[in-house]
């Protein structure tokens, strides 16, 4: 009996069948399926938490914020992962001012000297959306807190948030959303005063050590309104990447970068050419190390939902083509993180059936291959779920995400960034009796008949295993598995 391409797919389901050359093998031959399952362990946070965000050390200690019910409001906490273990949380902040939600969340920041800088959003007014940004830091790992600064000069009571962070040169880079362009009364109205021609724009600023800001630069005078903003540092300087929006809606991702102390226009990094006439409240996400840059997207351009990833060896002043990473149904939500190799890792929420939807990630390589998608957790498209995060360590890769409910939780799981499988190129030689062979496009998980004899297979033969030559299952027509000859030519994973 066939297995399903979701079985296949799923990291439980990491087929691996044994290739030899010159050996006779039959379909009756077994396959064997070890298992690649997160390391599940216990959050920090307690009961009704939501919105957690990931950053990680230097020394590969993993820093998570998040938000939770306290003394009729709520608390912005701070917990480390060293190892298997989180330490006690630490508060930030606690209020009833805070505005809480799903999808424009607080966050950390490392800076240099081990200081560290946290943001979160703050009402400042009476309408839905009337609320400012604020920014505190700590010199002591988080047992104290400076006097929280606003960074943007505008004052009104509209909305300013989406805020992303880097560290420069012993300051804080920030980048937000700005909404002062916008009617005060607009942000009371029942749309939350988008759409018409109110506009939101992309502000940056600096922070010193001492709270003192830098000059405010609009970095794009018209955005889209509500999808978040990504920032990384490059070997040549901060890149910022956000969801800009044309006079005709047209709602690309663009990246400008600061160049020889000045920012750069925003350009696009795929002309995607999505109308939308709203924003979808689905940003992007950058990671750099170095000249290489990484920027996963989603787009439904064309009344088509896709996940995309594209690679910049020159710190983000030209892209490549982009390949797709989703599995046919993704609701966005991206992450996006460089491994040592140079590849890069996405994460996504996936849509599959009614209100089911999972948490997945693939390896992605320069070159345009991909890994074998890995499903991190069930969840839920609804919006209570929010945004998932992950932060990379030398040798496994952190996940965070939220369980909608009541109360909500927040849940958190490790894997092994060997567990997420290299796809390599083979020539699959035929076998006898078999005029073709059906394979699995790991690309959109569709099964598609291959003519039998020598071919390119790449993104098409799973290859499992870190070293080479790894190992080629192939299914034949009649729906059971069959073990081919092969010839293994490409070690090239970068």
């Amino acid at each position: 009996m066939k297995p399903s391409a979701l079985s296949i797919l799923m990291p439980v389901g990491a087929v691996v069948a044994l290739v030899a050359i010159g050996l006779d093998t039959t379909a009756s031959t077994a396959a064997t399926a070890p298992s690649f399952t997160t390391d599940s362990i216990a959050s920090p946070s307690g009961p009704g938490a939501t919105t957690p965000n990931l950053t990680v050390a230097a020394d590969g200690k993993v820093y998570m914020s998040w938000l939770e019910p306290a003394d009729s409001g709520h608390a912005l906490r701070l917990s480390v992962l060293d190892g298997r273990s989180w330490s006690a949380p630490r508060t930030i902040r606690t209020g009833r001012d805070f505005f809480v939600n799903w999808a424009d969340f607080s966050s950390i920041q490392i800076l240099d000297g081990g200081r560290l800088a946290a943001h979160w959003l703050q009402r400042n007014g009476k309408g839905t959306y009337a609320y400012g940004v604020k920014i505190s830091q700590s010199s002591d790992g988080g047992r104290t807190w400076s006097t929280p600064v606003t960074p943007h000069r505008d004052s009104s009571p509209n909305e300013h948030g989406f805020v992303a962070m880097w560290r420069e040169r012993g300051r804080l880079g920030a980048v937000w959303l700005d909404g002062r362009k916008f009617p005060p009364a607009s942000h009371g109205a029942a749309d939350g005063g988008h759409g018409g021609a109110r506009e939101m724009m992309l502000v940056s600023t600096t922070l010193e050590p001492s709270g003192r800001l830098g000059a405010e630069v609009i970095l794009d005078s018209r955005t889209c309104d509500c999808c978040q903003n990504s920032a990384a540092m490059t070997s040549n300087g901060p890149i910022v990447t956000y969801r800009n929006r044309s006079a005709d809606e047209i709602r690309d991702i663009y990246v400008t970068r600061r160049v020889n102390g000045k920012w750069t226009e925003g350009v696009p990094v795929h002309s995607d050419e999505w109308k939308i006439a709203a924003c979808p409240v689905n940003g992007p996400s950058v990671a750099a190390a170095g000249d290489r840059v990484a920027l996963a997207w989603f787009t439904a351009a064309n009344d088509s939902a896709r996940v995309k990833l594209a690679f910049s060896e020159d710190a983000g002043a030209t892209f490549s083509a982009p390949v797709r990473v989703d599995g046919g149904n993704p609701a966005g939500r991206v992450d996006v993180a460089l491994l040592a190799d140079g590849s890069a890792l996405v994460t996504w929420v996936e849509r599959v059936g009614g209100d089911t939807a999972a948490v997945r990630a693939r390896r992605v390589w320069s070159g345009g291959r991909v890994g074998t998608a890995t499903t991190i957790a069930s969840s839920t498209a609804a919006r209570s779920s929010g945004f998932p995060h992950m932060a990379v360590r030398e040798n496994d890769v952190v996940f965070a995400w939220t369980v909608p409910g009541r109360p909500s939780a927040i849940k958190v799981a490790l894997l092994a960034t060997s567990a997420f499988i290299v796809a390599k190129r083979y020539n699959a030689l035929p076998v006898s009796g078999h005029t073709s062979h059906r394979l699995l496009d790991i690309d959109d998980s569709n099964w598609t008949s291959e003519p039998a004899g020598d071919g390119d297979y790449s993104n098409i033969a799973q290859i499992w295993g870190d070293n080479p030559p790894g190992d080629l299952f192939v299914w034949g027509e009649d729906g059971e598995p069959n073990y081919t000859y092969a010839d293994y030519y490409d070690t090239d994973t970068t």
